[in-house]
């Protein structure tokens, strides 16, 4: 089979803000993607969007299928800007539809959708403009995020708020560094887990994994800010959470989360792979913080093979499976 690689490079450019590039894949990526697809006998070409021509290559080039992993170009909407394309020349691509990805970008569009589903999610409220009064109803510490960026772009230790006056001061900084809306959520206490979801025939709800931030004190940080994903294990700045897979969790409450992630990936109407973060707060609830539907496909250091490896799988075999169930909807289609 002929696969045509998409991706985003990650840049080095001084000029951008330092989260800037963080959505977009590093070459050890791109490199283990095509390194287990070429295993698995297939032919396979990268194709960096910034730098082709979409319409151009794919009219002009014979594709058995895409495996994206791109972020797209720019916009509120760039998620879904390759998988349009797709769709519009009718060639099969690996991962959720334009709808699905749109959608999931919006962090507040999620969380209504969640709502409507009765998924637990942290109350919200949408700041589009920085002198719009506070819901009574929300109860402080919040967390200030701009509402239309992954890769926990925008959030640090100060973008959880304890007052009134920290609350506008962060809303303020933000927009003026994203030029977006903002989303104020309220802050979950509790444990920190993720839940992967690969269809490879049925939907497969992969081992949950925990991060523990206790021994990250010394950073200052105890959720998974930008800092905390850009510099991972690093131990000179503290940022050496620790990872259990499975998750620390009874019977009953790992069967929950479960649950909730599966309803949250099916709610959106995601294709083949999701990774849905959630927060547990004292009381037993999943909150579900947000779903990404292109979770990062990092051999060492992403969390979604890291689920993979503890179902068994080796990363040949997530990247398979993958592609797999994309050729066979496809295939359905």
């Amino acid at each position: 089979m002929k696969i045509v690689l998409t991706y985003n490079l990650k840049e080095n450019d001084q000029t951008k803000p330092a989260d800037y590039f963080s959505e977009f894949d590093s070459p050890d990526t791109i490199s283990a993607i095509i390194g287990a697809l070429e295993k698995k006998g297939h032919t396979v070409e990268p194709i960096n969007v910034k730098t082709t021509n979409l319409f151009s290559y794919f009219k002009n080039n014979r594709v058995d299928m895409v495996f994206n992993i791109a972020e797209g170009k720019n916009g509120k909407f760039r998620e879904a800007e390759l998988p349009a394309v797709l769709d519009y020349l009718n060639i099969p691509y690996t991962g959720s539809n334009p709808f699905a990805l749109g959608i999931a970008l919006n962090k507040g569009l999620t969380k209504k959708i969640l709502k409507s589903e009765d998924i637990p999610t942290p109350s919200f409220q949408i700041f589009k403009k920085l002198n719009a009064e506070l819901d009574p109803s929300l109860k402080f510490p919040l967390i200030v995020k701009p509402n239309l960026e992954g890769s926990s772009k925008g959030i640090s230790v100060s973008s959880v708020v304890h007052d009134q006056d920290s609350l506008y001061r962060q809303i303020k900084d933000t927009q003026g560094l994203y030029k977006q809306d903002v989303i104020v959520e309220e802050f979950i206490e509790g444990k920190e887990l993720s839940v992967g979801i690969l269809e490879n025939g049925a939907s497969k709800i992969l081992p949950i994994l925990e991060i523990d931030f206790s021994p990250c004190i010394k950073s200052g940080e105890y959720f998974y800010s930008w800092r905390m994903k850009e510099y991972q294990g690093n131990a000179e700045l503290g940022l050496i959470p620790q990872f259990h897979c499975p998750a620390r969790l009874d019977k009953k409450t790992e069967e929950l989360v479960k649950s909730v992630a599966l309803r949250t990936h099916q709610a959106l109407g995601c294709f083949d792979i999701s990774r849905t973060d959630i927060r547990l707060d004292k009381n037993g609830t999943p909150y579900v913080l947000e779903i990404n539907p292109l979770p990062g496909l990092n051999p060492t250091e992403s969390n979604f093979p890291i689920m993979a490896y503890a179902a068994g799988m080796k990363y040949e075999d997530l990247i398979d499976a993958i592609l797999m169930n994309a050729s066979e909807r496809s295939r359905l289609n």
